[in-house]
């Protein structure tokens, strides 16, 4: 089984758990050059906030896309725009990846930022 077949496993169990309580979540994907997040209401499945480091605003400031700095920004932006959509309380899915380096300086930034997991 690959590595990215044993991710996805992982994310699907942990999907099934917060789809039973209805929980808006926020989702993660990493890629090797960008981060991306999103907030998805339990309910409906509708997105209800991005943020990605492949946004203009946000690239312009950062120095490089790809490392815990860049995923610092983008847990600032997204609870800032989850706050302001009424959203405080989520359920934290990291799509199968380790809680450690990036997803966890997202996670820390997001939960500083006024997101309660």
């Amino acid at each position: 089984m690959s590595t990215s077949n044993r991710r996805l496993k992982r994310a699907k169990r942990s999907r099934v758990k917060m789809a039973e309580l209805n929980a808006t979540r926020l989702t993660i994907y990493r890629s090797n050059s960008n981060i991306y997040a999103q907030i998805i209401d339990g309910e409906n499945n509708n997105v209800i906030a991005t943020a990605s480091t492949t946004e203009a605003a946000v690239k312009k400031s950062l120095k490089n896309t790809s490392n815990k700095e860049a995923a610092i920004a983008i847990g600032k932006r997204i609870a800032e725009k989850a706050v302001k959509a009424g959203v405080k309380k989520i359920a934290f899915d990291r799509s199968g990846y380790k809680y450690h380096g990036r997803i966890k300086a997202l996670a820390e930034s997001a939960r500083e930022n006024g997101l309660t997991f």
